[in-house]
């Protein structure tokens, strides 16, 4: 196995790193929620139960979708998009995906960062069977397949 030093960036990857952390911990701090797109998703969809969750859970998502665009104004550069699949694969992904997170209470934000930080013992073996699938997967797709 090779890295890709053109495509290495442990800088970047250490500031979001600690980007994502530090906002997971002040949603912890301030709300008392798990940063877990799952969830807020899903809490956002039934924003009708608590119009006070509404405001946060909504500019969470934009921030999602529009923290990419942020970056390439500011930076002046694309982002590169490696797409893993197309087609029905994609789409048996995603559902697949959304599936695992309905079973397992949760998405791997929700337990990889929040839920390992507070020492969750559902949220490790819940990442321990994302990591374990997801190297079944791509060793299947990869060298299987």
């Amino acid at each position: 196995m090779t890295i890709d030093f053109d495509h290495f960036t442990p800088l970047m990857s250490l500031f979001g790193g600690v980007m994502i952390g530090g906002a997971a911990l002040i949603l912890m701090a301030f709300s008392g929620r798990v940063m877990g797109i799952s969830g807020i998703l899903a809490g956002l969809t039934q924003s009708h139960q608590n119009k006070s969750e509404l405001p946060w859970r909504l500019a969470f998502i934009l921030g999602t979708i529009l923290g990419p665009f942020v970056v390439m104004m500011v930076t002046g550069q694309g982002i590169e998009i490696r797409p893993v699949a197309q087609g029905p694969l994609l789409m048996l992904g995603g559902l697949i995906v959304g599936l695992g997170t309905a079973i397992g209470s949760g998405c791997t934000s929700g337990h990889g960062i929040c839920g390992l930080a507070r020492f969750s013992t559902r949220s490790l073996a819940a990442v321990m069977t994302f990591m374990a699938t997801a190297i079944i997967t791509v060793a299947l797709i990869r060298h299987v397949l």
